[in-house]
Order: C-alpha cells, then sequence, then structure tokens
C-alpha cells in the first residue's frame, strides 16, 4: 500500500515565486535583515537590497531586452551573491532560469545554451571566453552576455548586470503575471543513464511547494533573530547554487525564512573554519566529502567551531561511519534528507534530533507527499519490509523533461508517482534508507556523470574499439568515482603510459568532476546482455575483486 508523510499537510498558494517571497502580508523579519553575504569582500545584500535590485533589473531587461515571458536565461558562474538579485528580477520578469555547471567545457556549455533556449547568458569575467565561444555557437549576440561578481570587463563591451536598468525613472510596477502550475521557474539539466542531460522542468509551484514542505522540518529549528549574535541562524554557502541542492536549500529557502547565508564560492576546509569562527554560524546543507573533511582534516583543530550546531547532508549517500566520525570529533550532528532535481529537490528530511536515533536513514516523507516502494521488475508494491524501487508523488514532483516526452513517460507511473530508480527499506516510524541504486549514474561529490556520455567519448578515441564505466568508491573521499574499462584495436599498445594518454585525453574534453579518478582499465571484452547493453553489475564485481587483490589503477 502506498505511504504519507507523517506530518499534516502544508497549505500552497496558488501564486508565483516572486510574489510568494516579496509580496507577503507579514514576514518573521524586516527588510533590513541580512540575507546574502560574501565571504571574501563582506559585500552583503538585506532583504529589502534584494527586493530593489531585483526590481531593477526585471525592469532593465523587460525595456533594454524586450524580455517576454517564458524567455530563458542561463547561469555559468561559481557561487555569488549577485546570482539571486539576476534570478529573482528574471521571475519578475516572466523568466526561467537555468543554471550550469561553471566547470562544463564549451561543448557542454553549448548543449544546454541550445537545448534550453537561452536567450541569454550571466557568468563572470574568469569565465568569459568560454561563454563568449558557448553563446557564439548557440546564436546568443553578446550584448546578451552580461557579468556578475566584483569584477568588470575592462574593455566596457560586456555591461555588469547592475548596470541593465529601465532608462525611465518609474520603470515597470507590476510582475509579469505567470502561471504558479504552468509556468517554469527553474530550468535545471540533470544527467541520466543515457549520455546528455536532460532538461527538468520546475514550476514555480514545484519550488513554492518543496520551500514550505522544508520550513515544516527545518524552519523550526533555524531562527533569523537570536542566536549568539542575536542576528540569527547563519549558514555556511558551500554547495553550488548551480545546483538544484543549493539553488533551492540554499538560495530561495534563506530568502522565505530569513536566515543569513555566508557564500563561499570554492570549498576550502580552513577558510571554512575561519568563517564559521568569525562569523558564528551554525549549520550548513553540504555533500558527504565537505563532512568528511571536517571529520578528518588537522587543520579543523586549530579554530572555534563551537557555533556550528548541525549540518545536513545530502546529495550523495552519507554512512553512518562518517556521521559518527564527525560528532565523536566536533559533537558536530549530521542528519539527512533524500532528493533529486525531480522533486525540486527535497523529498524527505531527518529530524536533527532523531540524526543518531536512525542511523543511515534519510529521514519521513516532507507534507503532502505520497511514496510506494515497488519491484522494479514486476512493478508490483513489495511485501512489508521488503526492499522496493521509491516511487513519489506530491506538489514538489516535477512537470517533465524539455521537450523529451518518451523519457518523461518512462519515468512515470501510470496513477502519477515519479519513478526515482533508488531501492528504499522504510520502517515501522516511516523512516526511508536507501540500499542500493538502479540507477547507472555516477555521483562524485555529489555531481552528476553520466557512464554512458563518458562511453561515448571513448569510443571516439581512435584507438579504442569499446568502452564501459562505472562508479567505484573512493573511501577517503567519501564518493564515488568513474572508472573506465576499455578495449583497444589490436597491436595498441596496453601499458601505464597509454592509460595515462587516454585519462588526460578524456580530461580535456569534459568537466573536471568526469575525470576517470578511479583510474582506466585495459580489457578484452565489455561484458554485454543478449541485447548488448553493457553488464554494469559484472563490472562492478570485477572492481571489487581488483581492489580485494591490490591492482593498481593505471
Amino acid at each position: 500500500m502506498p505511504f504519507e508523510s507523517p506530518y499534516p499537510p502544508v497549505s500552497i498558494p496558488e501564486i508565483d515565486l516572486w510574489s510568494f517571497l516579496f509580496e507577503r502580508k507579514s514576514k518573521p523579519f524586516t527588510d533590513s535583515k541580512e540575507i546574502f553575504t560574501d565571504s571574501e569582500t563582506g559585500r552583503c545584500y538585506t532583504f529589502g537590497d534584494l527586493r530593489s535590485a531585483s526590481l531593477e533589473f526585471g525592469n532593465g531587461i523587460q525595456s533594454l531586452w524586450n524580455w517576454q515571458r517564458g524567455d530563458v536565461m542561463a547561469f555559468y558562474t561559481p557561487n555569488s551573491i549577485d546570482t539571486p538579485p539576476i534570478m529573482l528580477g528574471l521571475l519578475w520578469a516572466g523568466g526561467i532560469s537555468s543554471p550550469a555547471n561553471p566547470l562544463y567545457t564549451e561543448h557542454e556549455l553549448t548543449f544546454q545554451l541550445r537545448d534550453s533556449g537561452a536567450k541569454a547568458v550571466a557568468t563572470q569575467l574568469a569565465h568569459l571566453e568560454i561563454t563568449r565561444k558557448a553563446a557564439k555557437a548557440a546564436g546568443i549576440p553578446e550584448d546578451r552576455i552580461i557579468l556578475l561578481g566584483d569584477q568588470r570587463d575592462p574593455s566596457g563591451k560586456f555591461r555588469h548586470f547592475s548596470d541593465i536598468q529601465s532608462p525611465t525613472a518609474t520603470g515597470h510596477k507590476k510582475a509579469v503575471a505567470v502561471g504558479a502550475h504552468g509556468d517554469l521557474a527553474f530550468l535545471v539539466y540533470s544527467s541520466g543513464t543515457t549520455g546528455l542531460p536532460k532538461g527538468v522542468c520546475l514550476t514555480h509551484r514545484n519550488v513554492i511547494a518543496n520551500i514550505l514542505q522544508m520550513s515544516t522540518v527545518d524552519g523550526l529549528y533555524f531562527h533569523p533573530y537570536g542566536g549568539l549574535d542575536g542576528k540569527g541562524d547563519k549558514g555556511l554557502g558551500i554547495t553550488p547554487f548551480f545546483h538544484i541542492y543549493g539553488l533551492v536549500c540554499c538560495v530561495m529557502a534563506f530568502i522565505y525564512l530569513g536566515w543569513e547565508l555566508v557564500s563561499m564560492s570554492r570549498f576550502d576546509i580552513e577558510r571554512a573554519c575561519q568563517l564559521i569562527e568569525k562569523h558564528k554560524l551554525s549549520f550548513a546543507y553540504v555533500p558527504p566529502p565537505v563532512i568528511l573533511a571536517f571529520s578528518k582534516h588537522p587543520v579543523v583543530d586549530k579554530y572555534d567551531l563551537t557555533s556550528m550546531r548541525m549540518l545536513h547532508s545530502g546529495a550523495a549517500p552519507l554512512t553512518p561511519e562518517l556521521a559518527t566520525s564527525l560528532w565523536n570529533r566536533l559533537k558536530i550532528a549530521v542528519k539527512q534528507g533524500y532528493g533529486l532535481s525531480e522533486t525540486s529537490p527535497v523529498a524527505t528530511l531527518q529530524l536533527p534530533h532523531e540524526w543518531g536515533k536512525f542511523m543511515g536513514s534519510v529521514g519521513k516523507l516532507l507534507p503532502n507527499m505520497q511514496a510506494k516502494l515497488v519491484d522494479p521488475d514486476e512493478e508490483k508494491e513489495v511485501a512489508e519490509g521488503q526492499p522496493g524501487e521509491l516511487w513519489l508523488k506530491g506538489p514538489n514532483v516535477f512537470q517533465g523533461y524539455l521537450n523529451l516526452p518518451d523519457n518523461t513517460a518512462a519515468t512515470m507511473s501510470p496513477d502519477g508517482y515519479f519513478k526515482t530508480g533508488d531501492i528504499f527499506v522504510v520502517d515501522k516510524h516511516g523512516n526511508l534508507t536507501c540500499v542500493d541504486r538502479l540507477k547507472e549514474l555516477i555521483k562524485y561529490k555529489g555531481f552528476q556523470v553520466p557512464p554512458a556520455e563518458l562511453e561515448g567519448i571513448l569510443l571516439g578515441h581512435s584507438d579504442i574499439v569499446d568502452a564501459g564505466v562505472i562508479g567505484i568508491e573512493d573511501k577517503e573521499q567519501a564518493t564515488e568515482v568513474p572508472r573506465a574499462y576499455v578495449v583497444m584495436k589490436p597491436g595498441v599498445a596496453t601499458d601505464a603510459a597509454k592509460g595515462k594518454e587516454i585519462t588526460e585525453w578524456l580530461a580535456s574534453l569534459t568537466a573536471p568532476h568526469k575525470k576517470l579518478r578511479g583510474g582506466l582499465r585495459f580489457v578484452k571484452e565489455i561484458p554485454k546482455s543478449p541485447s548488448g547493453k553493457i553488464l554494469r553489475r559484472v563490472l562492478r564485481d570485477q572492481a571489487r575483486q581488483e581492489s580485494k587483490a591490490g591492482s593498481s589503477k593505471l
């Protein structure tokens, strides 16, 4: 039988995201409440600043660019406190944000710009060269490339977003009317096993629902005022804003709840410790490798981290051993959650006080959600207590994949459940624990690495006749890493030098998180089913045997 969230349902208003965040009749904090602070410069946006800057930008793109409802803007940038006002101004103007990994190559960025139909790109000066090339390939004019951050273009050719303003003093007074259900707020890209990333369509209602769902759990434990300095709970902004985890949990939710986020452009363990000590930070949303750093890195002992009460782990599985290790060292609790781009993203959360009681669990379903555990082969619900694929239904579940009706249909059940591809068990208290993964996707430090994409590139090498890619566990980094198995043409060398050549060649064509950190192996054949599908299970078994035998990577 389907099971439901144990929490009372939340009421989801039928409004757009801009109105939800900025046109509330009341909120538990003032407009002067600090929301986003830059960790390097100390530059800050209060809630009032954020609203003003967003309105100015929204007015500007309507007046100067004739921005239309449903137009897409891409973001190719590391974390910046300037990202939120651009995104929010875009929402006010009826637009859609499509964030991209700032480590993407020109080829990878070009694909997303084309597939999303982006009409403009926001980036930083350091990323301008790749942005220009990708924009040109996608047919985006250079005057639609804008900059954010503290650096400006010395030539003056590329405008800073703050210069995109209406030429009139009054500008437009009302936000563009959009539908909560039908209009998209975000178009995020999720890598699948088929190789090419898919655009995940998230409506205004999807995101609003998830903010409210999250608020029923974490919103009860963290507050906009009070705390050690009277300024409320403050979070460390490590998780990338281009990732759905950071976009909703660390940008949109912080605006709604009035929390302050001290944003880092990239993670560095010592700098993170300095910021926790300086700003008296109390919590953070992070992936497991960050927890590993706090658990193991010797530099942590130099700093006072006693203000930190809680870490929330997401984006990849967290082992109980790692959570215990952090508690034993710093007495910081680590709770877990589970979600996907397709669920906006959070589907389950662990209560902070239950992290040690239900170790390894990702918590309970959020309000307004239903779930099934299903045998993935027969698509019948499993018996109580048995593992099954998690199927989810709720207001935060996405509307489908952009221009891919067949993919959308394949991932949805006839009765409207989203098939997650992950195997779970549920206990009598409603706590879910992930025990396996059906999907072939590799998760490197929370970033998605589709095996089929790497296989496709490897097969383009003149010396390779077949290839298979899997993820293997790297315990030292607390993450999966990609490993390739390749079949070479007869007569081609299969030594360490050749392996290094192929590995470096592949790395030059992909973003850094797709590097073959798990190594490369030469084999005589890639195991396949009668239909020709790669049997990754067999490769994983082979990898385990290699590990036991102490095989070194090439």
